[in-house]
């Protein structure tokens, strides 16, 4: 496999090239971020890795790499993929998401390279959903509810318009909340965690946890099941398809809370802070993985207990 990576240092490409190491050794990976990674490429012994610290925004990089490089596939995990930064900051958002895409896949069509692209998208392009609506299939419309979540339907319907448009290789993902170990603590499970975590060190004063909304339910899967959906989607997925990548169960973050608590044997109490409430908050979020489970035998297989398990382990290292 010849494969460029957008998104490079993030932990979705790290646990993709973990997984490229064990099931296709030999594989030439070019990743490319504008951060430098923080981790050592030779953790993957049986990859032939190699990074450029070029930004998307830059189109003559950008042409160079995709001239000098050829890959035959591109996984594009570039992004802002936070919902509340995307509040924080919306133009950033936009121009992170959207715009880094078209230009991506605007050089792949003007270079006439005939390469697989994966273009990762988010659950959140659903937005508010009806109780009788769930579990979530890819025909329901979407109703995105945030600047991130609009940002990520403009892609995929970028993606659509190239695929049907320009004949470009193109499967897209709605991907769910992935978690696991390795995810920076700007997004709600690994924040939990990590704060769990240092709550369980000072067991002497109370135990107090900061959040933002608990009432939410969503829809968790562990991101070493979902890199087994990329990998098996740019192999073998359908152009010009999107597939949700998802448990198909839903949980709620106090329970989340719950059971992280009890793996760490620690009785805590709760405290909203209200800038952390998002103006939208889509209430409730399952999906159903039935389409890429016929067509290609992808299914979730990691419980959810093992997965907090292991985030609440990796904090403890972290924190030490």
């Amino acid at each position: 496999m010849k494969i460029l990576i957008t998104g490079f240092t993030g932990f979705v490409s790290q646990h993709f090239l973990t997984l490229l190491n064990e099931i296709e050794p030999g594989s030439i990976v070019l990743g490319i971020d504008k951060n430098e990674p923080d981790f050592n490429f030779s953790t993957f012994s049986e990859l032939n890795i190699s990074f450029e610290n070029i930004d998307l925004l830059n189109k003559e990089a950008t042409e160079k790499i995709l001239t000098d490089f050829n890959p035959d596939y591109i996984l594009h995990l570039a992004s802002v993929s936070s919902v509340a930064q995307s509040w924080q900051a919306p133009l950033e958002s936009f121009v992170n998401n959207t715009t880094i895409f078209l230009n991506l896949v605007e050089l792949v069509r003007i270079s006439n390279n005939n390469c697989r692209i994966l273009s990762v998208g988010s659950s959140e392009e659903f937005g508010d959903v009806a109780e009788n609506d769930l579990p979530l299939t890819e025909e329901h419309p979407l109703k995105p509810l945030s600047p991130y979540a609009v940002a990520r339907v403009s892609q995929e319907m970028l993606s659509k318009i190239y695929a049907d448009g320009f004949a470009l290789d193109i499967i897209m993902t709605r991907s769910f909340n992935h978690i696991g170990p390795g995810q920076k603590d700007i997004f709600v499970i690994s924040s939990f965690a990590k704060q769990l975590v240092q709550l369980s060190k000072n067991i002497e004063s109370k135990a107090t946890l900061t959040t933002g909304n608990l009432s939410v339910i969503r829809d968790f899967l562990d991101v070493r099941d979902v890199v087994k959906a990329y990998y098996l989607l740019l192999k073998k997925g359908r152009s010009g398809e999107v597939y949700n990548i998802c448990s198909g169960n839903g949980i709620l973050l106090s329970d989340i809370i719950s059971k992280m608590s009890e793996i760490l044997n620690l009785s805590i109490e709760t405290k909203i802070n209200p800038d952390l409430i998002r103006p939208n908050e889509n209430k409730k979020i399952i999906g159903s993985y039935q389409k890429i489970k016929n067509e290609l035998g992808w299914q979730p297989e990691i419980p959810l207990n093992k997965s907090l398990e292991d985030i609440i382990r990796y904090w403890q290292v972290e924190t030490k």
